[in-house]
């Protein structure tokens, strides 16, 4: 129970993460970038392809540097095939009951 407490108060304070104040009183954005420069917030997740490798990778914070961490090997994927024979693009056919 002290785990998972421990893990939503991280949770809740990550958008806290996203500004640095310098010395000055000048608000700082920290993102991270992917390989095509688009800009990343802190906490978003993306897959990484490295040397070959894939991988899912968070954008965090590090001794005030944002950098990517993995969090998991291969990438999720959002392809959503036929499964169990079930049509991805039914059509109703004249001439066919429901039943």
């Amino acid at each position: 129970m002290r785990i998972l407490s421990s893990l939503i108060l991280i949770c809740l304070s990550v958008p806290g993460w996203a500004d640095v104040i310098s010395p000055k009183g000048k608000v700082i954005d920290c993102y991270c970038t992917d390989k095509a420069g688009s800009r990343v917030e802190l906490g978003e997740m993306i897959c990484l392809q490295v040397d070959g490798r894939m991988f899912m990778a968070q954008c965090q914070m590090s001794q005030n540097v944002p950098m990517w961490r993995e969090i998991s090997p291969g990438c999720l994927s959002s392809d959503a095939g036929a499964v169990g024979g079930q049509s991805v693009n039914p059509a109703i056919h004249a001439g066919q009951s429901a039943s």
